[in-house]
């Protein structure tokens, strides 16, 4: 699914200009986005978190030369599903018959 598709999803079901859904849904986004750019959490209630976390640098190694590298430290986003969401993602399978 990509941002047009939801934008069609949106203006489908709500009636305002695609304009209008495509501002919303972008600056949403962009909220989002500068929430975690500053190292705070975003909690969407029945849907899940998203964190950053720093992670250390650390010794690796190039897969095709086989030569020790250091992989700088970074930041990552991390997402965990909240149970609401877990629970419709799985809905489907507990339905079907074990084999």
């Amino acid at each position: 699914m990509t941002k047009a598709d939801i934008v069609e999803i949106v203006f489908e079901k709500v009636g305002f200009s695609k304009k209008d859904v495509s501002i919303v849904i972008e600056e949403i986004f962009e909220t989002i986005k500068n929430t975690l750019e500053k190292g705070e959490k975003v909690k969407i209630s029945g849907f899940g978190n998203f964190t950053i976390r720093d992670k250390r640098a650390r010794r690796g190694r190039n897969p095709q030369t086989g030569t020790e590298i250091t992989i700088d430290e970074r930041r990552v986003m991390t997402f965990k599903a909240s149970q609401l969401l877990k629970k419709a993602i799985n809905k489907e399978s507990e339905q079907q018959p074990a084999i």
